[in-house]
């Protein structure tokens, strides 16, 4: 096994029946030798394949998706005499990853004239409806949106398309979209080429049969729910009251890391975040109930460096490529052992270390047994001289909670008046322009 991996390691991009055009693409981004999902993944595709492809997250997989989906569009454009509109259909459960996919389409396909379009929701459905009159020949979607534009954007169909690919397939394979990817489905073509990519994947028969599938390789780089060997993982045991205080801490024991800390609830980005900066530290929340030019605002800010931590609900835990994460917080536990493992992936990325710290109160316990449970071990305690350590903290933590739950009571009293709107702007001006202080721990004892 050890000898497979390593000739896996050694392919070159030629090896694996990429074209000229792509292969001067490869290099231009860096990129050497294909990951081993590529590996395994594109010469199945190029020679006709469905694909059923699970792979940890940071691993590839969207270029080895990508790849052989543009080499496809160039060997059709060679053989046809007329665009190749709506060849290629790619679906991504949230927004960010859509629009993250669409960024690394126009990028690897800028050279060979490639139009992309992406269709997401609380984006302007009528400047959406105007790209798609321009006939591109990739779109990357979120379901709910494509669907939209399926039943109300005159002169757009995909009775035409290629290729189906499905990207966290196994989240749009749950039942939350199961009523519009069925519509879809029944839009397009069946006889089309269908990937299914995603770092977990659902065994169910019966929802991989309602994609179509026709003999697909299945190929699978990690097994199910497992996370990457340069992960170091830790449990802290933590008092439920003490909750805020103990992460407050943990962030400023690790002052410089860009972190990424997930709550259960929208509420809770907002609240942490607001705790966090009225102590100086560099936050900014993202949550499905923002706009989505706040979303992207909250991403750039964290991808820049202009702020190191990102409080986000699971709306962040699937496939973003934020570079370098250094340290992911689980502020509550997820109810699915797949969910932590999308969490804790967004760091120790491409063979990158990273560090997973989960904050477990008493009654979180089971839950997150049962996460040990599923990757087949056991995780170690966070030092336990931090928790008194941690306490130290204590007063200047109530205090900003007093100061946050004025401001926003503030802001909920402003909307309660009827001025709607202007409360989320207060509360999001207020945590993009405030100017940060940095704060030293007390020393210890």
């Amino acid at each position: 096994m050890a000898d497979t991996a390593e000739q896996e390691k050694e392919k070159t991009f030629a090896d694996l029946g990429l074209c000229d055009e792509l292969r001067e693409v490869c290099e231009k981004q860096g990129w050497k030798n294909p990951r081993e999902i590529q590996a395994k993944a594109i010469p199945c595709a190029l020679q006709g394949r469905d694909l059923i492809a699970i792979s940890q997250t940071g691993t590839g997989k969207t270029a080895a998706f990508a790849l052989p989906t543009l080499q496809a569009l160039i060997q059709a454009s060679h053989q046809s005499s007329r665009p190749l509109a709506f060849f290629a259909c790619v679906l991504a459960p949230t927004r960010e990853l859509a629009d993250q996919i669409a960024k690394q389409f126009r990028s690897l396909g800028s050279g060979i004239g490639v139009k992309c379009a992406t269709l997401i929701g609380k984006d302007d459905m009528a400047q959406q409806a105007i790209a798609l009159a321009k006939r591109p020949h990739i779109i990357v979607a979120t379901p709910g949106r494509l669907l939209d534009h399926m039943k109300e954007t005159k002169g757009f169909s995909l009775r035409s398309l290629r290729y189906l690919i499905l990207d966290e397939a196994d989240r749009l394979l749950d039942d939350e979209f199961e009523k519009v990817m069925d519509e879809i489905l029944n839009g397009i073509p069946s006889n089309r080429k269908t990937y299914l990519f995603s770092a977990t994947m659902t065994r169910k028969v019966q929802k991989l049969q309602r994609v179509c599938l026709k003999n697909p390789a299945k190929i699978e780089i990690s097994s199910k729910y497992s996370t990457v060997e340069t992960l170091k993982q830790q449990l802290w045991f933590v008092p439920t009251v003490y909750k805020e205080c103990y992460l407050v801490y943990l962030l400023h024991l690790k002052f410089e890391a860009t972190t990424m800390v997930f709550t259960r609830t929208c509420d809770a980005t907002i609240y942490l975040a607001t705790i966090l900066r009225n102590l100086g530290l560099r936050a900014v929340p993202i949550n499905g109930h923002l706009s989505q030019s706040k979303r992207f605002e909250a991403l750039n800010k964290f991808k820049s460096g202009q702020c190191n931590i990102l409080i986000c609900t699971d709306v962040a835990s699937r496939g973003l490529d934020i570079p370098s994460v250094d340290m992911v917080v689980n502020y509550n536990i997820p109810a699915q052992p797949k969910d932590y493992v999308h969490r804790v992936g967004r760091t120790a990325r491409a063979g990158r270390s990273g560090l997973a710290i989960s904050l477990v109160t008493q009654f979180e316990v089971e839950p997150f047994k049962a996460i040990e449970r599923h990757l087949g071990h056991e995780m170690p305690a966070f030092p336990t001289h931090h928790c008194e350590e941690a306490m130290l903290v204590l007063d200047r933590v109530e205090e900003a909670k007093r100061i946050t739950n004025r401001q926003l009571k503030e802001a909920g009293d402003r909307k309660r008046k009827g001025r709607r709107g202007e409360d989320e702007d207060k509360i999001e001006n207020y945590l993009g322009n405030k100017k940060h202080k940095k704060h030293r721990m007390p020393k210890r004892n």
